[in-house]
């Protein structure tokens, strides 16, 4: 345990240079915000989806130890990119709305409180597309992605829909995240294996590459018993999540690599082996036994991905392994075994909230 202890400061403090990191690759080449001009151009470089699971690991961990100064960067990173002015919305830039719900709850700081509840009522109120069957359209900074419905959007887009219900105290909000999470589950889980398709589209009735991409998955990992913590829902739903889960932790079990983690696409053992989705995983089998979901017969699973994760923290504190931002894999598995490795918020983020699990 003081070997965790000892890692989890060392990721604390190499935080900070890599969520505010000023050489990101999409955004240097403008492959990020592209058509958007300059001065609402600069607004994305620090508030996109990496962003978004980086200050959500960051609220856990001031949520779990009440350290001012975790409270403190998480304050300043917003009363920043407020004062700057906010990008424009979709289902990315939604991603920091959820660590900000519940930093608007702990302070009641009003600004913060009314900004998350205005970006919610965007999602509710028809801003953001819906595909056929009401689900959210994966709609990112540069693409529309028309009828698709991406496993992402849980983690990026519907928690936040789900806190900021609980906060409120609006039904139709949770009940839309929950509606949202068993439509992607109708479309996206593959009922032969357990594991997650990418994404799926409407329009060519298809699962793309047919790709179960691992970060992917391990959002899926992660959200479902968030999501399960976050608020109430019918037993039924709630046995019904439980199951989808299990499922998949069960197929991921026969996936683990020797070292403790997973390649990044899962089922190809020639695609690199990828810290982020090992990262995720490990929380959310972790997080899922410690909740009840889960039976402790896993924990052989978690143990392995723990020293898979010791392993890639260098001595900066700094995630390795980690794969860079994702779009869709159209045409070919091979697209994900293309993505570059680079230090991430997410990786940085994702590692803290699995260590943070393990200490109990």
């Amino acid at each position: 345990m003081r070997e965790v202890d000892e890692t989890l400061n060392k990721l604390v403090a190499g935080f900070l240079p890599v969520l505010y990191a000023p050489d990101d690759p999409d955004y240097a080449s403008h492959t990020l915000a592209g058509a958007i001009d300059d001065a609402h151009r600069k607004l994305y470089q620090f508030w996109e989806w990496p962003h978004g699971v980086g200050l959500f690991g960051l609220w856990k961990l001031f949520e779990k130890t009440k350290e001012k100064r975790y409270l403190d960067i998480l304050t300043q990173y917003y009363d920043q990119r407020i004062e700057q002015g906010l990008p424009g919305k979709n289902v990315n830039t939604m991603a920091p709305i959820l660590a900000l719900s519940f930093l608007a709850e702990y302070t009641n700081k009003q600004v913060y409180r009314d900004i998350a509840v205005e970006w919610v009522e965007w999602v509710m109120e028809g801003g953001l597309d819906r595909t056929e069957e009401g689900g959210f359209q994966h709609r990112t900074t540069d693409d529309e992605n028309p009828g698709e419905l991406w496993d992402d959007t849980l983690m990026m887009t519907v928690l936040a829909v789900a806190n900021v219900g609980r906060i409120l105290g609006r039904q139709e909000y949770i009940d839309e995240a929950v509606y949202q999470f068993l439509l992607h589950i109708e479309y996206l889980c593959d009922v032969k294996s357990g594991l997650w398709y990418h994404g799926w589209t409407f329009e060519g009735k298809h699962h793309f590459s047919e790709a179960f991409w691992g970060r992917g998955n391990c959002w899926v990992t992660i959200a479902i018993p968030v999501l399960l913590e976050m608020v109430d829902v019918p037993a039924s739903v709630s046995r019904y999540l439980k199951t989808v889960l299990v499922r998949q932790i069960k197929a991921l079990s026969a996936l683990q690599d020797e070292s403790g983690m997973w390649h990044t696409v899962l089922d190809d053992p020639t695609s690199y082996l990828e810290s982020s989705a090992t990262c995720g995983f490990g929380y959310g089998i972790l997080k899922a036994m410690n909740m009840g979901l889960l039976d402790r017969s896993y924990c052989a699973i978690s143990d392995k991905a723990l020293q898979a994760l010791l392993a890639v923290v260098d001595e900066n504190g700094v995630v390795q392994q980690v794969s860079y931002g994702t779009p869709m894999g159209r045409a070919s598995k091979d697209f994900y075994k293309e993505i570059p490795l680079r230090p991430m918020p997410y990786g940085q983020a994702l590692a803290m909230l699995f260590l943070m699990e393990m200490q109990g």
